[in-house]
């Protein structure tokens, strides 16, 4: 990383909602509760009432992008409909705190389990995701029981938002890269007094968890990967057996048909955010994009998610204007080489139908010496795997973490 760029910069800038700026976060654990004001929901609703749109696209799938008529629909329903107040209320009562660690102030909810040996998780999100993803894994990990479940499956959950996402600082300088961000979740765990504990992510959250798990800190007993760092990677793995064959072809896929917004957030995070920043229609577009092409859903996401949940995620970065801030890890990634990060310690990986990229298991066997669990059986699921299937998703984490409790 070059150390000259943004060295006039401060190191932070503070997280933001609705255009108000939250207290600075200390050393110690500070309870954080959320109310929005009125008046930027308002604001949002007259930008909604307002938006200017495009034609039509001239084919009649989705390879031009999001579909005017599918965005009609969901700006309508955002504008007519939607309650952010009920997604506040339910983090409130969940419990989110911030606290200062690297010089950021970092955002997270932690709900502990009424269970005595819960086994402590981290789960780590991606983009254009949030902690919104884990909402409803939340109450199956920490209170089984109450779910049908065993008590010897629960966990103590801290779900953080990553910096430049959601309600945790911004950074004011660039070296914010996944592997930064793996040294401040140690520190958080450490800090909440965790001893023993599992991380689990994907996407951006699975190279943050391979990260973590690089650093090999006292006490992580082993992570869960639902899309493992070195699909990132220029490193090849192989291309002979019929698996290996099938995801170099989806990669191939990816790159030519589906990469555009990394290469655009990788190299002018700036440029794009200003669109992002200044309308919640082009907001919305972006994410729902990604919404339609990841999930498992043939490109009909309001089947899987449906419209409030994702509106949940999209109003998030749309208060907190978050567009430019998290598009710039992607600008951390391109600058640095990536290669194989090999783990000792132990992996689980669940491989979901409709990921982007489905890991063949000889890639997991090269890069994880101590893969002790891996599934690519699963009945159902995409890229947003606790988004999609909160039922299988928790599943996956429990029959992993049976393992190295």
């Amino acid at each position: 990383m070059s150390a000259g760029l943004g060295a006039g910069a401060p190191q932070a800038q503070a997280a933001t909602v609705a255009g108000l700026t939250l207290p600075p976060a200390g050393k110690d654990i500070q309870r954080f509760d959320l109310h929005v004001p009125q008046s930027a929901l308002n604001d949002l609703r007259r930008r909604l009432a307002s938006a200017r749109l495009p034609e039509a696209e001239t084919v009649d799938d989705v390879s031009q992008g999001v579909r005017i008529d599918r965005l009609r629909g969901l700006v309508a329903y955002w504008r007519t409909r939607y309650d952010w107040r009920e997604l506040e209320a339910r983090l409130n009562r969940l419990g989110q705190y911030r606290t200062e660690i690297d010089g950021l102030g970092i955002h997270f909810l932690h709900i502990r389990s009424p269970h005595a040996d819960a086994l402590p998780v981290i789960l780590n999100h991606g983009w254009p995701g949030s902690f919104v993803e884990f909402l409803d894994v939340i109450g199956p990990l920490t209170d089984p029981t109450r779910y049908g479940g065993s008590a010897r499956d629960a966990f103590h959950v801290v779900i953080p938002s990553m910096p430049g996402h959601g309600f945790s600082d911004r950074p004011g300088r660039t070296g914010w890269d996944t592997a930064r961000i793996a040294g401040a979740w140690v520190e958080l765990m450490r800090r909440l007094g965790y001893r023993r504990y599992i991380a689990q992510g994907g996407d951006w959250g699975g190279s943050v968890t391979t990260q973590m798990a690089r650093l090999r800190p006292s006490g992580l007993l082993g992570v869960h990967l639902n899309l493992p760092e070195f699909m990132l990677t220029n490193t090849p793995l192989g291309d002979s057996t019929p698996e290996e064959q099938a995801a170099i072809a989806q990669q191939q896929v990816f790159g030519a048909q589906g990469s555009g917004y990394f290469q655009e957030q990788g190299t002018r995070p700036q440029t794009v955010g200003y669109g992002l920043a200044d309308s919640p229609t082009g907001q919305a577009a972006w994410i729902y994009e990604k919404f339609t092409d990841w999930t498992d859903s043939d490109h009909r996401p309001e089947q899987v998610l449906g419209h409030e949940r994702m509106l949940d995620d999209i109003t998030l970065y749309w208060l907190t204007n978050t567009g430019a801030s998290s598009a710039r890890l992607y600008w951390e990634f391109y600058q640095d080489t990536h290669e194989l990060t090999v783990l000792d310690l132990p992996v689980g990986v669940s491989v979901f139908p409709a990921e982007l990229v489905r890991t063949p298991r000889v890639w997991a066997e090269k890069a994880y010496k101590n893969l002790v669990y891996f599934n690519d059986d699963i009945a159902a699921g995409g890229h947003f795997a606790a988004f999609e299937q909160p039922g299988i998703f928790t599943k996956e984490l429990r029959s992993y973490a049976r393992l190295v409790r």
